[in-house]
């Protein structure tokens, strides 16, 4: 550190230090303050605010145009199609914005760990994707007021922690009616694991959309797996080789689909013209897939731009308008479904 930058920051350390002292409060609290913290009084805000204003205090971020605030993104992992969108999502969009984003993932560090480094490493809050918060975890989210966002938590947050998403449910009632008006009546699924708040919702409206059409529910063409390639295509091939296999399947992410298509290219079994394949996300693979898929799509961008303006103005001290955020999602229609064959669903 440079002979002026010391002593600017030792200046600036006096000053707050000074400015704890005449409100009465603890050098960590103006801090705080500082850095928009949520966890002060409003009157305690307001006078500190006041003096720092008062004695030319200007933030850091603030005062240099060159230096951009950060937020931080922690993933599970960054293997599927689907992170891999909401990444490129959250990095444009803050990017857009002026802030510059550090990707972590879970595989070396917990959730913990990160919400506890996200300050050392210079970032004004974390945004939390596809990951399963801890009870303690979200304590110290909401007795820290820690600026934090989560995007598709796999299970049901605290109701002060804010969350965005899609309309799962009436996204997969959308794509399994497209399979009904096209004459499918025996429709499998590849659903997610229960536990996952995004998988059951799908799921429950798969089981909706049948139920408004008269169609009975049949456990046995349905299977919950991870939402990745390999499971999924396990999960469809015992699915399919059956004799009374379905003339339609629902993944509930393009992942499982492609796993599906698998499956079927194996088992001999041609798509569209002998079993349709519809997917949810419409993430890059889905347009590159053989068939193109028939999907759901997710605004992934949208998703990255509402996480970050959210995060930046908890970080700002400002509370979101709605804890929950459900963006709408849109049936793309490309050539893996088609109308089925009569009978010829039946394998010998």
């Amino acid at each position: 550190m440079t002979g002026p930058a010391r002593s600017r920051r030792n200046a600036q350390y006096g000053l707050l230090t000074s400015i704890a002292g005449e409100v009465g409060v603890s050098l960590a609290t103006v801090s705080k303050v500082v850095h928009r913290r949520r966890d002060v009084s409003e009157a305690t805000r307001t006078r500190i605010e006041a003096l720092l204003a008062e004695r030319g205090y200007v933030r850091a971020w603030e005062g240099d145009a060159r230096r951009r605030r950060q937020i931080l993104a922690v993933f599970r992992d960054l293997a599927g199609p689907y992170t891999l969108e909401v990444v490129r999502g959250i990095v444009e969009s803050a990017a857009e914005m002026g802030v510059h984003t550090t990707v972590g993932t879970t595989g070396r560090r917990s959730i913990a760990q990160w919400l506890g480094e996200s300050g050392a490493l210079g970032a004004v809050g974390v945004v939390i994707v596809i990951s399963a918060l801890a009870e303690q975890d979200q304590r110290r989210i909401v007795d820290q007021r820690l600026p934090v966002v989560l995007v598709d938590p796999l299970n049901a947050p605290s109701a002060d922690i804010p969350s965005v998403g899609v309309t799962n449910w009436h996204g997969a009632t959308t794509a399994v009616q497209h399979l009904i008006e096209l004459g499918h009546r025996r429709i499998g699924m590849l659903a997610g694991r229960s536990h996952s708040l995004a998988g059951a919702a799908r799921l429950h409206g798969y089981r909706a959309a049948l139920a408004e059409a008269g169609i009975p529910y049949d456990p046995a063409i349905v299977r919950s797996t991870d939402f990745d390639y390999g499971e999924a295509l396990r999960a469809a091939h015992s699915i399919l080789d059956r004799r009374e296999r379905p003339s339609a399947l629902f993944a509930a992410s393009d992942a499982q689909a492609l796993g599906a298509l698998e499956a079927a290219r194996q088992l001999g079994i041609a798509v569209p013209r002998e079993l349709s394949v519809m997917s949810f996300d419409d993430t890059l693979v889905a347009a590159m897939a053989s068939p193109p898929l028939s999907a759901v799509r997710q605004p992934f961008r949208e998703l990255g731009q509402e996480a970050t303006r959210v995060l930046l103005h908890l970080a700002d001290g400002r509370p979101p308008a709605t804890i929950r955020r459900e963006l709408a999602t849109e049936l793309v229609v490309r050539m893996s479904t088609a109308p089925p064959e009569v009978e010829k669903h039946e394998r010998p």
